[in-house]
């Protein structure tokens, strides 16, 4: 079977005639290619839209969102916030008892073969709000038509007070910060009225506690504080969408202003903690050969969430890094550029299904970790305007 069709004679006599000087420029054009590999958000970016796409996979399509936000397709074609509700949305009628006489909505963290739906409470609906979809907007479940609104709303039913010291509340809390404003209340499926306000107050407590020993470390000027997993080291890749969730409250003026040295503290820690924990990466690197695939995993995770948490601070706040700072920002990137430069050097850049066959877990957490590296890649190679510099 010809794999194309046979070329005119008329044809292949014009192209002869340009045949010297197509090879010059296909050889220009070659040269230029390698000369200049892809940037690596580029890089990163070009993974993240390929492995994200799976329509079978709400978790990864989530991620996706993440880089590209409410544009951002499976590969079936369908936008991935109408996959995630259609699909994946699930409902359990209302109890005659419960205060709110409401049927409850939820997403499973796993489906039945260990595919991950929302291993974190609320995280499909919070990078729904993140993308920028309006609390209008409708999506059709398998039973029916369903707002975000809707959405949020069951969030709220299912949120106690006593979740905000939780590690995984990260998602809770930024569903709540993204949907209110100070002063806003609701009431939660006991019928108890709960305080925004009272929630995120805790929430930067609690933060300010986690990060104890990481703020002591950096007021004696220690090299490192070793990561165990205590305080925020406990918590899913590693409190940094915590960070988030409570920073992104001081969106608003009025808490700006309330919690500006207790937040500047914070983010003096968040600074410290990349060449505190990229010594101990590298140590592990060097110490440990045969787990280099998962330090290497683990240096990406860090990296691209440490980018993505403090763009989005910066984003949110209005927040101007001093030189120093701005620094420490370049500085995370120059050690992401090399973490790609490994993970290509070793294959761990190879297709997510080929490192699954190994390890389901790595390949997943590169998936996601791809997409958020992608993220604040994204965030620091653009000024706050959305201007390249």
């Amino acid at each position: 079977m010809q794999e194309r069709a046979p070329v005119a004679n008329s044809a292949r006599r014009a192209l002869c005639c340009f045949q010297t000087p197509l090879l010059l420029l296909f050889s220009v054009l070659a040269t230029s290619a390698a000369a200049a590999p892809p940037l690596p958000g580029e890089e990163l970016a070009g993974r993240c839209r390929a492995w994200a796409s799976d329509a079978r996979n709400p978790w990864a399509l989530a991620h996706g969102v993440v880089l590209d936000g409410r544009d951002f397709r499976a590969s079936d074609g369908r936008l991935a916030s109408d996959v995630v509700v259609a699909d994946f949305l699930r409902r359990t009628p209302a109890l005659e008892d419960a205060p709110s006489k409401r049927a409850d909505l939820f997403f499973e963290p796993f489906t039945s073969d260990g595919t991950p739906v929302e291993p974190h409470p609320a995280l499909q609906v919070k990078t729904l709000l993140a993308a920028g979809l309006p609390l209008s907007q409708r999506f059709t479940a398998s039973w029916g038509p369903v707002t975000l609104r809707e959405l949020v709303e069951d969030v709220k039913r299912d949120f106690r007070m006593d979740q905000v010291t939780s590690a995984e509340s990260a998602w809770r809390l930024d569903v709540l910060s993204l949907t209110s404003r100070p002063g806003d209340t609701f009431r939660d499926g006991t019928g108890q009225q709960v305080s925004v306000n009272a929630v995120m107050e805790r929430a930067l407590t609690t933060l300010e506690a986690e990060q104890a020993e990481l703020a002591s470390g950096l007021k004696a000027r220690r090299p490192e504080v070793p990561k165990r997993g205590q305080g925020i080291y406990a918590h899913p890749c590693g409190g940094l969408h915590y960070f988030q969730a409570v920073a992104g409250w001081a969106r608003h003026p009025s808490v700006r202003a309330a919690w500006k040295p207790r937040l500047a503290a914070q983010v003096d820690v968040l600074l410290y903690r990349l060449d505190s924990e990229m010594r101990q990466y590298e140590t592990a690197w060097a110490s440990l050969p045969t787990q280099r695939e998962q330090v290497l995993a683990q240096m990406l995770k860090f990296q691209g969430h440490l980018l993505e948490t403090l763009g989005r601070f910066r984003d949110d706040t209005g927040w101007r890094p001093t030189a120093v700072q701005q620094e420490t920002v370049e500085r995370a990137r120059r050690y992401l550029e090399n973490t790609l430069r490994r993970m290509d050097e070793t294959g761990l850049l190879a297709a997510p299904a080929s490192v699954a066959t190994r390890n389901r877990q790595l390949a997943l957490d590169l998936v996601g970790d791809t997409c958020h590296a992608a993220h604040g890649e994204a965030l620091w190679s653009r000024l706050p305007s959305g201007r390249a510099p």
